[in-house]
């Protein structure tokens, strides 16, 4: 029904008519700023009392002075009014349904602005100034109806209207927004316009509308809530109050609401049969459920009251209509059962899927696409079942029906995304690959990958309890997702564990779904490795018992990924995975429930028994496969059968040979505990003759390493005897080398260097590559000054100073042919280290006060 209460009958103009008569008024409005005031001022009516009745329930009473501000206030927070608009700039209306015209009226005569007002059309007033009050009526037909009205400024100063009842009492006030009044019993209200300031003039228009008898509401049929619905498709006049439309849906209805564009001025809310707010803001892509029973009513407005094309979509979710099928897939490449699609950017896309029995699914998307792309599960009420967020591997389906697919673009620069999507079930195991077992000594799966949305499996038997590892890896860079599943099709294992691998919950056989997550236009087949390994009782690992120092390594070269370790006595032992060229391998370790002892290197094992090692345990990144050759060092961390050596100053270093990949030798030192000592070494030594060192006490507990002997001293700490660990550098397996060991510390038992300019004259060889002297405490200065200069052969050296108690005070220097250091020195006497190249030459040594110009 359409309530109409002018006397005579409006045109409805075309929105072309409606912009010729908007540019009228503004020319209307600016003739009479230029003339100056000269319409006469309607009929007053009574103000408004200071407080309003209990039925003005949506806006405020006006204030006792006019407002100051002559732009537009902002929109009331209520629940049936929409939020302001984020940019006022309309829109350029979209395809779709033919637009229901826009109903306008303009009223100016000689006496002013005013009259009786018609639901659903604006009238024009082109001018109002200074004190003048325009004074208009509606008539309300039912109680309790809610006035919808609008009052938009054209031009000029700020304007204003309050409404009264037909008694006089002020009910609300309406400005530039569309503001939802309530009134009390039908009758004829009278909405009174002025200027906010009571002096200047502009021009408005108003409209208003009813929610209970309105003008005009469109009924939405049955298709327009089908997703394959173009939408309803208009433009909303200028100044319009509200324009309404009417649906019936099922109490329970879950419909999906789009933007119904414009830049978000468009906007609306939606009520049910008892004219009450189904909380459904009508202006960003959300969802409604309607959560009482209608017939509805559907108010969409303009945040700003300037003309604004929209289209409304609102399909529903629940019982969804107008989703193509997409087939329910199998494990491999989908085939026929992929589904494809091109969504709007902020726009959503649908896929019916059926399934017989209920069971976990997983939704496939290609990595460019999913980036862009979120997809949610519903049944057929409109429940969510699951998403992408919080179901990204695992969607359960829970019993056997329909479901809605919803895919939303999110695309960051608002692109349209062309996409294909499978949904593989994953509670049966159509389309796995042939079973795998889960020892150590098979070789790594090789699976193909020939579609985008493709997801594999394969299927391996487990007992309860068992830990499993799985390990996976691109042929070529991609980015590869890989996780266990049970019979039902459920994740194991999603929560972080401090421990590798997961455990078994049952006896059974279980999947490693995988899949590859890019995929280019112009793949075709792509490849990766797999490995499912069983970490507890591991299976297929070749068994190494420990070894001895200065000799190869008992776990000789050989592929498989993993060792056994056969560990006769508790203790602290060395663990060492090395590849030929001797570059080390980190590797973990297992006992035989499969839990974590310990990495590599330093290993305390707590009990004899045989133990798990595997190279790169717990980097499930990391496939390597049967073809990797690589030794393993078990020896025990308290070496045994050490070559001893000399800690003495002349003496000739130790020479040695690393015969293997892998290989630990062991030299014990003479020196007592609390001592310090240095490394001795050529310079100019390289690869193996230039060994990594660590010196371990009786019990093999670690003292110092190769750092501390090069650049400081190593103070020997914990029980005699200390011996030094040597091993070959990355890189450099086998090959000779010569090392020595110097204390320090305690009186030098060194010959004096003389304090002349003759010095002190020290000769190198391959053999011999460092001197030692003796400074007294009465023959150095607190700033003394070292030159070495190199006066035949090759090569260059460095020198350090230590005091008493072993500390390196000065040095060590970088090496050279020549030069001069300063250092400042302790009292008492010092212990000067010159280090050279092992070849043959001569350098002579001098000191003096560094006080003392050089001679």
């Amino acid at each position: 029904m359409r309530t109409s209460l002018s006397p005579c009958p409006k045109t409805r103009p075309t929105r072309r008519h409606a912009l010729l008569a908007l540019a009228a008024t503004v020319a209307t409005v600016a003739a009479t700023v230029l003339a100056g005031p000269g319409v006469a001022s309607a009929a007053p009516v009574p103000g408004p009392t200071t407080a309003a009745p209990a039925t003005s329930t949506s806006t405020p009473s006006p204030p006792t002075a006019a407002p100051a501000a002559a732009s537009p206030a902002p929109a009331p927070a209520a629940d049936e009014t929409p939020t302001p608009p984020r940019a006022p700039a309309p829109e350029a209306p979209a395809a779709g349904e033919t637009p229901r015209p826009a109903k306008t009226g303009a009223r100016a005569t000689g006496t002013g602005c005013g009259g009786e007002l018609t639901f659903g059309e604006v009238e024009t007033c082109p001018a109002i100034v200074d004190e003048q009050e325009n004074v208009w009526t509606v008539r309300s037909t039912v109680d309790s109806d809610i006035l919808i009205g609008r009052l938009s400024q054209v031009s000029g100063d700020g304007v204003g209207a309050r409404i009264t009842d037909p008694n006089g009492t002020y009910v609300c006030y309406l400005s530039s927004y569309a503001s939802d009044c309530q009134l009390g019993a039908a009758g004829t209200y009278t909405i009174t316009v002025s200027l906010h300031h009571g002096s200047g003039s502009g021009s408005y228009t108003l409209s208003v509308e009813s929610k209970r008898t309105p003008s005009e509401c469109d009924t939405l049929p049955a298709n327009f809530f089908s997703f394959a619905s173009a939408g309803r498709t208009g433009t909303l006049a200028a100044g319009v109050a509200a324009i309404c439309f009417k649906f019936t849906q099922p109490v329970g209805t879950v419909l999906h609401l789009a933007e119904p564009g414009n830049a978000g001025d468009v906007q609306g809310y939606i009520l049910d049969g008892q004219y009450q707010s189904m909380g459904c803001p009508v202006r960003d892509t959300t969802q409604c459920t309607l959560s009482q029973p209608g017939p509805y009513q559907l108010f969409l407005q303009s945040g700003y009251g300037t003309e604004a094309s929209y289209t409304l979509r609102m399909p529903r979710i629940s019982n969804a209509v107008g989703c193509p099928a997409i087939p329910l897939a199998g494990f491999g490449d989908p085939g026929a059962a992929v589904s494809s699609a091109t969504v709007a950017w902020d726009g959503v896309t649908c896929h019916a899927l059926t399934t017989t029995t209920a069971g976990a699914v997983t939704v496939r998307f290609s990595r460019y696409q999913d980036q862009h792309l979120t997809w949610t599960m519903y049944d057929t009420a409109g429940q969510r079942i699951c998403d992408e967020y919080t179901n990204s591997r695992h969607c359960p389906l829970p019993g056997a029906g329909s479901y809605t697919l919803l895919v939303h673009n999110h695309h960051t620069m608002s692109e349209a995304i062309t996409y294909q999507v499978a949904v593989a079930a994953l509670h049966h195991d159509a389309g796995c690959a042939g079973a795998t077992g889960t020892t150590w000594d098979q070789p790594a799966l090789l699976v193909h990958q020939t579609s985008g949305v493709q997801t594999n499996c394969q299927p391996f038997q487990g007992e309860a309890g068992d830990r499993v590892m799985a390990y996976g890896a691109p042929t070529a860079y991609n980015d590869l997702s890989m996780w266990l599943v049970d019979q039902a099709g459920t994740p194991l294992c999603t929560e972080w564990s401090e421990e590798d691998g997961c455990v078994l919950p049952a006896t059974g056989t279980y999947r490693l779904v995988s899949y590859l997550a890019n995929w280019e236009s112009d793949s075709t087949d792509l490849t990766y490795r797999l490995q499912v390994r069983r970490l507890s009782a591991a299976v297929g690992c070749p068994t190494v018992n420990p070894g001895s120092y200065g000799a190869a390594p008992a776990g000789a070269l050989g592929g498989i990924r993993c060792r056994t370790l056969d560990v006769p006595a508790a203790g602290a032992y060395l663990v060492r995975a090395v590849y030929a060229d001797n570059h080390p391998e980190y590797a973990q370790v297992y006992d035989a429930a499969g839990l974590r002892v310990c990495r590599d290197v330093h290993c305390q094992f707590d009990a004899p028994g045989r133990y798990t090692m595997v190279l790169l345990g717990n980097i499930t990144t990391k496939v390597i496969d049967n073809d990797v050759e690589y030794a393993v060092a078990l020896l025990p961390k308290a070496p045994a059968g050490c070559l001893p050596v000399s800690d003495a100053h002349g003496q000739a270093p130790h020479q040695g040979t690393f015969a293997a990949a892998g290989e630990y030798d062991c030299l014990q030192l003479p020196s007592p505990a609390g001592s310090r000592v240095v490394r001795l070494q050529a310079g100019d030594a390289t690869g193996a003759a230039n060994p990594e060192i660590t010196v371990v006490d009786a019990t093999g507990a670690y003292v110092c390493d190769i750092y501390s002997l090069r650049q400081y001293s190593c103070e020997l700490t914990g029980t005699a005897p200390f011996s030094a660990v040597l091993n070959a550098p990355s890189g450099s397996p086998t090959g000779p080398y010569a090392v020595g060991f110097a204390r320090v510390d305690g009186p030098p038992a060194c010959p004096v260097l003389p304090r002349d300019a003759t010095g002190a004259t020290v000769t190198t060889a391959a053999g011999s590559f460092a001197a030692c002297f003796a400074v007294p405490a009465d023959q150095h200065a607190a700033r003394e000054s070292f030159t070495w200069t190199r006066t035949s052969g090759t090569g260059d050296a460095r020198l350090s100073v230590f005091d008493a108690a072993g500390v390196r005070y000065c040095g060590p220097s970088g090496y050279s042919v020549e030069r001069t250091i300063t250092c400042t020195l302790p009292a008492g006497p010092v212990t000067v280290l010159l280090e050279a190249d092992g070849v043959d030459a001569t350098y002579r040594l001098t000191h003096r006060d560094a006080a003392t110009p050089a001679t």
